[in-house]
């Protein structure tokens, strides 16, 4: 398989973050025999190199080709200086074991100090986190500067894409008034409580494709104490009755619903029969009723917040978000 377009990203992607290293190797191995081809990564997650482990373990052994996979990376926020820009693809491209990537994005509409890889890596976001009181140290470095070097990257040919992650309505009008190449892609938080309309559809306007992350909602923040358990979407009757109609599991309701809204997505889980669960989305349909019901659901409840995590975590107020 060829990916010519934008538009041919598989629908759905196996998500890395919080996959810890030490098996991260094997799950991405076994994510390849489950039937995923588009792996979502990012320096941030501090496993590219057992991403590429696992990827060149399922090529060696003739799961997949690398034209068979959709590989995604993501710019993190310390190396927003156009001089940083092209090192730090080059550095997830030695670790993935890959010799161009399909999609690279901004991590976060966020520029902070420069930390040499040398020094720390990955960086995280306290610019010294073993600092008395560590905090965030923001730059001046504009996102347009950031785009611009993020343009060469497309030219150069080792990327074939490019794209932002966590941009508002905003700054995309402010992107597409600056770039000579527009963004590609716009990944960004969504899920029926926090349902994005009017972005998804002034990114639709602007012929930029949408991928959802989180689309499960709560559930990928249980563990980071960043949501309660009944904030669940999943134990929402709505949800629940149509899983009984369709005799599908809650989670491939929600995921569903994204996918026949006109989002690819990025999903997550360790077990392998969820692995597969979360592929099984193309063999029924939701109603239109169903699907305005699960849309009406949206509370504009954002679990990844910068304005709300960036504080107690690393000692900066920093919203992105009103």
């Amino acid at each position: 398989m060829t990916f010519k377009t934008i538009k041919d990203i598989p629908h759905t992607g196996f998500g890395l973050w919080k996959i810890a290293p030490d098996h991260c190797a094997e799950v991405v191995y076994q994510a390849v025999k489950s039937g995923y081809r588009h792996f979502d990564s990012a320096c941030d997650y501090g496993n590219e190199k057992q991403v590429g482990e696992g990827l060149q373990r399922a090529m060696a052994e003739g799961l997949c080709s690398r034209q068979d996979l959709w590989v995604t990376s993501k710019l993190w926020n310390t190396y927003h200086h156009p001089d940083h820009v092209r090192p730090a693809m080059d550095r997830s491209l030695s670790d993935l074991q890959l010799e161009y990537l399909d999609l690279y994005l901004v991590h976060f509409p966020i520029a902070l100090a420069y930390v040499p890889f040398e020094t720390r890596y990955p960086p995280e976001w306290s610019y010294d986190p073993a600092a008395e009181s560590p905090v965030m140290h923001p730059v001046n470095v504009s996102l347009q500067e950031t785009w611009h070097a993020m343009e060469q990257l497309k030219a150069s040919g080792r990327v074939n894409h490019i794209g932002v992650c966590n941009y508002n309505s905003g700054l995309l009008h402010d992107l597409m008034n600056y770039a000579n190449q527009p963004p590609e892609l716009l990944q960004i938080e969504s899920h029926p409580y926090l349902t994005q309309e009017r972005l998804i559809k002034l990114a639709k306007q602007y012929g930029i494709e949408v991928t959802a992350f989180s689309p499960l909602g709560a559930r990928s923040y249980f563990e980071l104490d960043m949501a309660e358990q009944h904030e669940s979407v999943l134990e929402h009757s709505t949800i629940k009755a149509a899983a009984s109609r369709t005799h599908k599991t809650p989670a491939q309701v929600v995921l569903r619903w994204g996918l026949q809204r006109g989002t690819s997505l990025v999903v997550k889980s360790v077990n392998t029969e969820r692995m597969r669960e979360n592929l099984s989305l193309d063999d029924f349909e939701l109603t239109a009723t169903e699907m305005t019901a699960i849309s009406g659901l949206n509370i504009n409840r954002r679990f990844n917040d910068p304005g709300d995590f960036c504080e107690p975590a690393f000692g900066t107020f920093h919203p992105i978000y009103d």
